[in-house]
């Protein structure tokens, strides 16, 4: 299928691993120019290198800046000042007990996860408003509607993101711009992978082991069964910012192997 995405620029955040760079990936095989986001110039040089290894014909260029900071967004902002499409997928996690997380991680887990594609998006937006078109998409998660015990931090950030999804929607209600939200399941990224390494070795486990533990345990709706691939979430992401998704807006679209048992 062609989503017919041949030449409009997009700019990805936090694309240098995981989800961010598996979108980045998608969108450069369907022709997009892809602007690829990292806190350090040499990764995002590096994750340069590793698409046009993967994509040869991709147009990509990089863009480092530091996105918790509204100096940081400016910085990305001043380097991309004009796209087409914006992938917020910027994010960090991190488990901890309710009680021992502070002030300062509650802040520092909005500013990042919230507070950057709210600045890009609000950036952005009066262009796209000339032009009568723009994707705008967050990178979500299934912890925005089941809030996880043990980073409720994170729950939090990923609900808001849903929130602030819906909202652009309705304000650019009318428009050839979508806003969306995607929400992952587990998902195997390098992240992911560097914990539950270290979660198997203190069980004294492999990982394989690890991961059937975790689904059992403390995943055990869901369906998959499995962690999730980075390129299947990027798939879903790489639709609708194409301009067949036109009537997509406002969602929530779930790719998280079936976690969050409601249907609606």
């Amino acid at each position: 299928m062609d989503l017919q995405l041949q030449n409009k620029r997009a700019l990805v955040t936090g694309s240098t691993s995981g989800i961010g760079f598996a979108t980045a990936v998608a969108l450069a095989r369907e022709g997009a120019h892809v602007v690829l986001n990292g806190r350090s110039a040499q990764r995002v040089e590096d994750a340069c290198k590793r698409l046009l290894a993967v994509v040869p014909q991709a147009q990509v260029s990089g863009a480092a800046a530091d996105l918790a900071t509204a100096d940081g967004v400016q910085v990305l902002v001043s380097a991309c000042p004009d796209i087409d499409i914006l992938v917020n997928n910027l994010g960090i996690f991190e488990p901890k007990a309710f009680e021992d997380i502070t002030d300062a991680d509650w802040l520092q887990m909005f500013d990042v996860n919230v507070m950057s594609g709210v600045r890009l998006a609000r950036a952005y937006l009066p262009a796209m408003r000339q032009r009568n078109w723009g994707r705008i998409v967050f990178v979500s998660s299934e912890s925005g509607a089941n809030i996880p015990a043990e980073m409720v931090h994170y729950g939090m950030s990923k609900s808001a993101q849903l929130a602030v999804s819906r909202g652009i929607a309705e304000v650019t209600a009318g428009t050839g711009i979508t806003c969306n939200a995607v929400m992952p399941g587990p998902t195997m990224t390098e992240g992911v992978g560097e914990f539950f390494a270290s979660l198997a070795a203190g069980q004294g486990v492999d990982l394989a082991e690890a991961q059937r533990r975790f689904f059992a345990d403390a995943r055990p709706s869901s369906l998959l069964k499995r962690f999730i691939d980075p390129a299947e979430v990027a798939s879903l992401i790489a639709y609708i910012c194409s301009p067949l998704s036109a009537a997509t807006t406002g969602a929530a679209l779930r790719v998280d192997g079936g976690i969050v048992r409601s249907i609606i």
